[in-house]
């Protein structure tokens, strides 16, 4: 959001445009939620094993689950200027379709900066999880369309991605 400080609205960078972790000590404390959701395209014959127990390493979603919330609490150690947080909630959710498994991550926090960098970070972990814990028997696997689709609290405001037009229907995430 443009300021004084950031006319262009880019707060990573200093006035003479040198990357830096920005402060937010004056920020105010907000409860703040962010859900990040991507796409898993697979052969169908790939969904019906993970559902159906058939997959050498384990429990698929199980272990992508679990790789997301790590992932969450580990964002700052990936992504150069994030904060360290002590996040309140992560959860991870699976939608299966025929020939793909959507993948929705949601973190909160109350905190004077947002988590959608965690969000998105848990939700492409989880996504390569899958990947990972497939791709012996379905070398066609491509992760699509990571993106950021709801955040509440902060300075920044609320975002909602609008449902594209002429897109499948909403997937119903099992959380």
């Amino acid at each position: 959001m443009p300021d004084a400080e950031h006319p262009d609205g880019l707060t990573h960078l200093d006035s003479s445009g040198r990357a830096h972790m920005v402060d937010v000590t004056p920020k105010a404390q907000t409860h703040r939620v962010a859900t990040a959701r991507a796409t898993v395209q697979m052969l169908p014959e790939t969904v019906l094993a993970i559902t159906g127990g058939d997959i050498e390493k384990g429990d698929v979603l199980g272990v992508a689950r679990i790789a997301g919330i790590q992932a969450a609490k580990k964002t700052s150690d990936l992504i150069p200027l994030c904060h360290p947080l002590m996040l309140s909630k992560v959860s991870i959710g699976f939608a299966v379709d025929v020939d793909s498994i959507s993948v929705e991550a949601t973190v909160e926090i109350v905190d004077r900066t947002g988590v959608e960098m965690e969000a998105l970070t848990a939700c492409s972990v989880a996504a390569l999880t899958i990947y990972d814990m497939c791709k012996a028997i379905d070398k066609g696997i491509v992760v699509t369309d990571i993106a950021l689709w709801h955040k509440t609290g902060g300075r920044g405001g609320d975002f909602h991605r609008p449902e594209s037009v002429g897109s499948k229907a909403k997937p119903s995430f099992d959380k």
